[in-house]
């Protein structure tokens, strides 16, 4: 067995096995287990993706999202909220890990104890993407269409090195913001708003 790497110095390592190695879902999950100290992801096609560790400026910057997410969260009480540790199983067959998402609670109460406990077969409601400075755009932008695609009602990429967001929703074109100060998420997430004014800083 060999295995290939893409290389590029903007680009998370994608491993590539041959021949394939098709895992099933535990095996996959074991995998990870076994390598726990890694942020892995999976793509439709069966690629393993590593990424490396974000910079130190990128993880204050997701740790501020996701806490005024996280606050959200607590005082609406409709989902749960989920952080970038969390690996989700798309219909596709990807596994991703969204650095901050949402499931409406009925949703993730249909799902499965023992599934909870894995990397859940579940596509968030809402997901966003805090890109760093190691991250490739069009990969990134390829990966929220991609959520579309799976079922996700709302998608935000946010480019703290040109101040732009990306909003991404179903049947819908994608909306550029140059440098706003704060981003709503109604009516998925109602009466939440994002205060950016931290990230750009």
């Amino acid at each position: 067995m060999v295995f290939t790497q893409e290389t590029d110095t903007d680009l998370p390592l994608v491993v590539q096995f041959h021949p394939v190695i098709n895992m099933t879902e535990d095996e996959f999950f074991e995998f990870c287990q076994i390598n726990r100290d890694l942020r892995i992801e999976r793509t439709a096609e069966g690629k393993m993706i590593i990424m490396p560790p974000v910079y130190t400026e990128s993880g204050g910057q997701n740790f501020n999202l996701t806490t005024q997410l996280g606050i959200w969260v607590k005082h609406d009480g409709t989902g749960k909220g989920f952080d970038s540790s969390t690996g989700f199983t798309l219909p596709n067959g990807a596994v991703r890990s969204p650095d901050a998402s949402w499931i409406k609670k009925e949703r993730w109460e249909a799902i499965a104890p023992e599934q909870r406990k894995k990397f859940a077969p579940i596509c968030p409601d809402f997901v966003v993407e805090l890109r760093s400075q190691s991250d490739s755009l069009k990969l990134l932008q390829e990966k929220m269409q991609e959520y579309i695609d799976n079922g996700v009602l709302l998608c935000w990429l946010i480019d703290p090195r040109q101040k732009k967001v990306y909003i991404y929703c179903p049947d819908a074109e994608v909306v550029c913001l140059n440098n706003p100060q704060t981003i709503s998420g109604d009516p998925v997430l109602a009466r939440f708003v994002l205060d950016l004014s931290e990230i750009w800083d």
